[in-house]
């Protein structure tokens, strides 16, 4: 297999250079490491997370459904649906931006808000369980989709750490050192070269007669 080198000229200037280069990679590579290490262990923490949210949404829904096909059977879906029109929202949602390892995603803060009364005409007491259910049902579902935007977001960056890291330390830095030994050994070749012209020289003059002395 040949090895990758950066086209470069084989100088003492670039050697240097390359040498500076190469430890600063390897820094780099280090803080990468490092950083995928805790995403991955935040990654882990939001799957936990993510599936304790998933349960008890699931449960919220399936406690609501059973409520609203009670109120669908004493009410019918015409005054069902005319009752639902007439009532005013039940849960506030604040969204703020959150930050973790340079990772954004967003905090998601729902509040309920007080139940406001309905017409009586047309209605069943299930309704307000049911309003009450699904209520409870909406700020899971909150809080659901805030676990699974922030381990969506922690695993595609997790990813892209994961991608960098490897291409470093099996592309990216080899190339380099590959470079650096290639450089060496081109100057010690040169060396050795000028080294052995300099003592054929110095045998050449020291076997000729010196003129000067005959």
């Amino acid at each position: 297999m040949t090895r990758q080198i950066i086209k470069v000229p084989p100088t003492k200037n670039t050697l240097l250079s390359l040498k500076r280069q190469v430890r600063f990679l390897e820094d780099g590579h280090a803080l990468l490491e490092r950083k995928r290490e805790l995403l991955t262990r935040l990654v882990y923490q939001h799957i936990n997370e993510y599936r304790v949210q998933r349960g008890k949404a699931q449960q919220a829904i399936r406690k609501a459904y059973h409520w609203m096909s009670i109120s669908f059977l004493r009410m019918g879906s015409r005054s069902l649906h005319q009752a639902g029109l007439g009532t005013k929202p039940s849960i506030e949602i604040d969204i703020i931006p959150k930050h973790s390892l340079g990772v954004e995603f967003p905090a998601i803060h729902a509040r309920e808000l007080p139940m406001q009364p309905v017409g009586l005409l047309g209605t069943d007491a299930s309704f307000d369980e049911t309003r009450k259910q699904l209520t409870a049902a909406a700020l899971q579902l909150a809080r659901l989709g805030e676990a699974e935007i922030a381990l969506g977001r922690l695993m595609a960056e997790q990813r892209k750490a994961r991608k960098r890291v490897n291409a470093l330390k099996y592309n990216i830095i080899p190339m380099y050192r590959n470079t650096i030994r290639y450089i060496e050994s081109t100057l010690e070749e040169e060396e050795r070269n000028i080294l052995f012209q300099i003592k054929l020289l110095r045998e050449r003059n020291s076997s000729e007669p010196d003129i000067g002395s005959s």
